[in-house]
Formats: C-alpha cells, sequence, structure tokens
C-alpha cells in the first residue's frame, strides 16, 4: 500500500485511515458529518495526491486526446480545463478525467501541451490503454508519483488561498487555471476545480513540497477554523451534487449516455472511441438511465442493494448512497429501466427484509454553491 506524502500529517491528527486505491488515505478526522457542513459552509482541505497526472505533449497531442476522450479538447485554450471521459471501445468507459490545455514553454514551436488528471485506481489502466493509441507524434509522461494535489474546497477557499499568493483569484473562473507562486512555492497550478460543488480551488505541485504547502494553507486558515478533510465527506459531497465516482456509478459496463454524461460526449468534434455505439444510444434510445432518488427512510441505500418496482420485480440497483448531511435524509443513485426513470416516479429500495419507498428526482440534491 503507497502513501501520500501527507501521510504523517494525518496520522498525527488523529485521521482514521484507510486503504483506497491502492494508498493509505484518511477517512476522516472527526466525522463524516462535521466535515461535510465544514466544506458546505466554511473551508475545508482534501489530500488527493492519490490521483494520476499525465503530460501528454506534441505536435499531434491534440489528435491523441481528441481520439481518446469523449469530450471537445479542440476547444480548450491555454489556461482552461474540461471533465471528460475515458471511452473504451466497446461502449463503456475506462475512467472520467479532467483535460488541462496547459501553456506552451515546455513545447518545442508547433507543439501543444495537456495535463490529464485520472482516478487513482485507473492510472496503470488508463496509461496503459492511452499509450496504446497513441500512433500520433506525441510524448506521453506519467507525472503522478512526483505530483501532490491538494484540494481547497468551500465558500472560504478563496480568503484562505488568497493569502498565500499575488495572484488575483477572483478572476480565475470555474475550469480555468493559473500558474504562480503559493505559499512561497513556484510553479503551483491553481485550478478552479473540484467535486465538491461547494467551490474552491485545487492546487497541483512538487510533491516533495506537499507538506510545506498543506502548513501554510492550515496557518492561513485558522482565524476561519479550516479544517482537514477525509474521503468520507468527498464521497457525501459529491453524491448531493449527483456526481458519478468511477467504480460505482461508472465502469467499463456503462456508457457516457446512460450515465447522463451526454454534455460530454461531443459527436461533431469526430471519430473517438465508442463513438458510433453512443450516437446509437443517443438517437435510437437508451435501455437504462442512471437516476437520482430520496427516501423518507433513515435507512441508507448501499452500493449493490436491489431496486424494485411496485410488483416486486428487480429493475436495477443502487450505485451509490448516503444519509445527505446538508438535507438530513438518505439519497442515492441507480440505474433503472427508461421506462422506470421519470421524475417522482416511486421505487423501492431493498434492503434486507426492508422494501424502503424511493422517489426519482433530478440531481443535484441540493443547489450549488
Amino acid at each position: 500500500m503507497k502513501d501520500t506524502p501527507l501521510v504523517k500529517k494525518h496520522q498525527a491528527l488523529g485521521a482514521k485511515m484507510t486503504e483506497f486505491a491502492g494508498y493509505n488515505m484518511p477517512l476522516s478526522y472527526e466525522g463524516v458529518k462535521a466535515e461535510h457542513l465544514c466544506v458546505r459552509n466554511n473551508v475545508g482541505v482534501f489530500d488527493v495526491s492519490h490521483m494520476g497526472e499525465f503530460i501528454i505533449r506534441g505536435k499531434e497531442a491534440l489528435e491523441l486526446i481528441q481520439k481518446v476522450t469523449t469530450n471537445d479538447a479542440s476547444k480548450l485554450t491555454i489556461g482552461k480545463a474540461q471533465y471528460s471521459a475515458l471511452p473504451n471501445d466497446t461502449g463503456g468507459l475506462l475512467d472520467d478525467l479532467l483535460v488541462y490545455r496547459l501553456p506552451e514553454d515546455m513545447c518545442a514551436e508547433g507543439e501543444k501541451a495537456y495535463m490529464l488528471v485520472v482516478n487513482a485506481s485507473n492510472i496503470e489502466k488508463d496509461w496503459n490503454w492511452i499509450k496504446e493509441q497513441n500512433t500520433f507524434d506525441t510524448k506521453m509522461i506519467n507525472i503522478s508519483e512526483q505530483t501532490g494535489l491538494l484540494a481547497v474546497q468551500g465558500p472560504n477557499a478563496t480568503k484562505v488561498l488568497q493569502k498565500l499568493t499575488d495572484v488575483d483569484l477572483s478572476t480565475v473562473g470555474f475550469y480555468t487555471f493559473v500558474k504562480g507562486q503559493m505559499a512561497g512555492l513556484d510553479n503551483v497550478l491553481i485550478s478552479a476545480t473540484g467535486y465538491t460543488g461547494a467551490g474552491g480551488f485545487e492546487l497541483y505541485a512538487d510533491s516533495s513540497k506537499m507538506e510545506q504547502l498543506w502548513d501554510a494553507i492550515f496557518e492561513a486558515g485558522k482565524d476561519l477554523d479550516i479544517k482537514p478533510i477525509g474521503l468520507g465527506a468527498r464521497d457525501t459531497l459529491r453524491m448531493e451534487m449527483g456526481f458519478c465516482l468511477y467504480g460505482n456509478d461508472i465502469d467499463e459496463t456503462t456508457s457516457t449516455i446512460e450515465a447522463g454524461l451526454g454534455w460530454i460526449t461531443k459527436f461533431k468534434k469526430g471519430d473517438f472511441n465508442s463513438r458510433d455505439i453512443f450516437l446509437k444510444q443517443k438517437t435510437e434510445g437508451i435501455d437504462r438511465k442512471l437516476v437520482g432518488f430520496t427516501l423518507n427512510e433513515r435507512r441508507v441505500p448501499r452500493h449493490g442493494y436491489k431496486i424494485e418496482n411496485e410488483n416486486g420485480e428487480v429493475i436495477g440497483e443502487v450505485t451509490s448512497g448516503t444519509q445527505s448531511p446538508s438535507l438530513n435524509h438518505p439519497i442515492g443513485m441507480g440505474y433503472v429501466p427508461k421506462s422506470y426513470a421519470e421524475i417522482g416516479r416511486t421505487i423501492y429500495v431493498v434492503a434486507g427484509k426492508k422494501r424502503l419507498m424511493a422517489e426519482i428526482v433530478k440531481p443535484p440534491f441540493i443547489k450549488k454553491a
């Protein structure tokens, strides 16, 4: 099991540690609900240094990215990022990811540079897949090991980080980024992204400097009662927004169209892996669809629980579920036949011997900050 550069910090803070994607990661510090509400209402810091980062650079870097991802990377100008997916060639998804259009100071004339940020559990799989697809004039560099990543999230994130940089963070729009100094460190990539729906930034820096960055952020945020946040709250935060978790809500058997990710599937850009399969689904319709649902019960729907119709017939299963700290009742997501996917429809989640009545709703479950 691997450690992130901040494992000693987590242990010193008394974090409850757990194995996740092959890494020793903090699950929680003082409790998931308290950490969740801290991010929603104030500001918290996640160590997400386990994520993978690949540099794609060369004269045909864009062509490679266009082939292996669903979104249209040609729309990215320097300093912009986009959410995308990495399809296989059979209509499923190898991963979801971020694509960054990097400055060209590292490039030779005529070259472009991008950074792909992938899920920790898929680093090797994604790397091998993209490498296999790379028949272009393009160089691939895996910088995952030397790159650390902190997510500073919440409505007060800008107040904290502005103390540490001369960059005017108010000018860094959603899904844009700058490279600049942060907490005395040069060339920190400051990205207005995150997977919480609470606003904030993600900071990419040299992994050897992560303790310095961590300490500076907590010193700058102590007057706002900044908190460290674990994976437990990261999951409940993304669930409240209806964001997919790879391995739960999307995987190699689910398509972007089924998962409600048609908005990152750009057919007009030209050919890409599984394009024809996704286009057929879009034009002819799909058999199943990922939906959100709420329960008035106290019991939480868990991944793998069966979903039934009113007649007790199994029609699907739960992919993600939690007790929403913001709403104080359970929420969940799962795949059901399209005929059952309309908003307001009643379905039943099977939890042991109990059938829990649920109502299909349209995510996000709460309004975005």
